[in-house]
């Protein structure tokens, strides 16, 4: 019988190749019964490819390009309320030069600090011109369009922009906002006819528009119409939100074909000023065409000599709201504060000086301003 010795180091040699022979077909096995990865599906499409490399492949962005450079950056939410303010004496006529201490602004009956006051403020003019061009205001359509012409003249100045809008069934724009004074007046020559009057869709888009324009600019709207509402999408409520949140003014020129009230539906006329009024405008009722020259020369007038007021509300009111805002002014001595425009005053004696006589009254101011104000998202 003979007997086999094998060295220690030959089975050691042995061992070692077995198991690394076991340990391939286990790879091999494991590879086989996987499932193919993406870029193994050439019949798929290149976005359900998988990378090849996690070098070569991009990090996918969960937010735009916009957001994730936002979100870089460190955001301050400064919270000033801008609040522009006419102040009119006893004749209507613009009052300018009084100081900052003649106001007093309250934010939901709590008096604020006036932190900004210009008192004949140089923000640029972003101006949305509306004309009623419905069937019932074509007999009044020649004297608007001139009247319209000389104010487009009047009204611009460097850095000002005007664009012109139709307003009938629908509400287009006829002008962007431009300060081509020359081209401005040839497209209101040719403002077409139209049927319908839109008044809630003016004020709404206008407003709408308005806000896109950019910041640090008055906004106005400047609304010729016969105060017929009849074909608008957009509704009362609706208008007068965006108005107020766009910080829009607006003055509303209505052009009456009939006078007595009982001969004419005066809804619109009314819906109209409650807007005007909110936004810190003035509605006006010419009894002819022939003022319409005098009331835009009014409105340039007080565009003007509107005193610009800042302040930073305290309390802050939260998030999504609308907040009420006042203001007053208050004047010299014992006098009263004046009165929201429309208002009378019979102020008291003021406190006599050697220029002033003993049975001077004391001048009433109306002041006029912007109701209300948005304080935005969180």
């Amino acid at each position: 019988m003979t007997t086999h010795f094998v060295r220690p180091s030959t089975l050691a040699r042995r061992l070692f190749v077995g198991i690394l022979s076991l340990a391939t077909l286990i790879a091999v096995a494991a590879a086989s019964g996987a499932p193919k990865s993406p870029q193994e599906h050439p019949d798929r499409p290149p976005w359900a490819q998988k990378p090849k490399s996690p070098q070569a492949a991009p990090v996918a962005n969960p937010l735009p390009a916009d957001d994730a450079q936002d979100r870089s950056k460190i955001k301050v939410n400064v919270n000033l309320v801008n609040v522009l303010v006419s102040v009119l004496d006893e004749h209507n006529r613009p009052a300018p030069d009084l100081p900052c201490e003649a106001f007093q602004v309250l934010d939901e009956d709590n008096p604020q600090t006036i932190a900004v006051f210009e008192k004949e403020t140089q923000q640029p003019l972003d101006l949305a011109l509306m004309i009623d061009a419905s069937l019932s205001a074509q007999l009044t359509m020649p004297a608007q369009r001139e009247a319209a012409v000389h104010f487009i003249q009047q009204v611009l100045r460097k850095g000002d922009r005007l664009a012109i809008y139709s307003v009938d069934e629908n509400v287009t724009q006829l002008a962007a906002f431009t300060d081509n004074v020359g081209h401005l007046q040839e497209v209101v020559r040719h403002v077409p006819a139209g049927a319908g009057t839109s008044i809630y869709d003016a004020v709404y888009l206008g407003s709408k528009t308005l806000a896109r324009q950019g910041t640090d600019r008055r906004r106005v709207i400047i609304l010729i119409t016969d105060g017929g509402e009849t074909t608008s999408h957009a509704d009362f409520d609706s208008a007068r939100r965006e108005a107020v949140r766009s910080n829009s003014l607006l003055y509303t020129v209505v052009i009456r074909s009939v006078k007595n009230e009982s001969g004419r539906n005066t809804a619109g006329e009314h819906a109209l000023e409650t807007i005007t009024d909110s936004t810190g405008g003035a509605v006006f009722y010419p009894d002819s065409s022939a003022e319409l020259d005098s009331i835009f020369d009014r409105i340039n007038r007080e565009l003007r000599t509107q005193y610009r007021l800042g302040y930073y509300p305290n309390p802050r009111g939260p998030a999504d709201t609308y907040r009420r805002i006042e203001v007053k002014i208050t004047l010299p001595g014992d006098r009263k504060p004046s009165t929201q425009a429309g208002e009378t005053q019979n102020a008291s004696a003021p406190a006599l000086t050697p220029a002033e006589p003993a049975n001077a009254p004391a001048p009433a101011y109306s002041v006029r301003h912007r109701k209300s104000y948005y304080t935005g998202l969180p």
